[in-house]
């Protein structure tokens, strides 16, 4: 599987506190989706190049377990990486810390199934196999998504 380890800096906003200066809870599960786009670009893919190719990757859980809490101006680190990858289905745990700090802050995973547009469960190895060999961990990033059938998107 692959292995990779996305770094995501985020600041916490004034908006996104409430009165007492502590980040919305809700704010993490927005922070998760920076840090599995910025793992995914990493990788060389997009959600723009998934969707251009016909895949889409919708929600199926997602958790966070709140442990400390972080505050306005903080500069945080999302740390994301690739949990589990069956072909089908995916997860993604994350961690969230102050940057430059061990202390966690939070921690979850977001569980997600590749699919055509009309939400059919697609498995990779025959209509993204390039994708499917980069989350394997058996490529490189270099082209990750496969163009669809009579496309001229990368």
């Amino acid at each position: 599987m692959n292995t990779h380890v996305s770094h995501s800096p985020i600041v916490v906003r004034y908006c996104e506190t409430d009165q007492m200066g502590v980040a919305w809870h809700g704010n993490y599960i927005q922070w998760f989706e920076v840090g599995r786009t910025d793992w995914l670009r990493e990788q060389g893919a997009t959600y723009l190049s998934l969707e251009q190719s016909g895949l889409l990757l919708p929600v199926l859980r997602i958790d966070c377990h709140y442990m400390k809490a972080s505050r306005y101006d903080d500069v945080l680190d999302v740390e994301t990486r690739l949990a589990e990858y069956n072909g089908l289905r995916l997860v993604f745990s994350y961690t969230v810390r102050r940057s430059g700090e061990a202390v966690i802050l939070a921690q979850g995973e977001s569980e997600h199934v590749f699919s055509r547009p009309d939400l059919r469960p697609l498995r990779l190895q025959k209509s993204a196999p390039t994708l499917h060999r980069l989350l394997a961990g058996e490529a490189d990033g270099a082209t990750a998504v496969d163009p669809a059938p009579g496309s001229t998107h990368p």
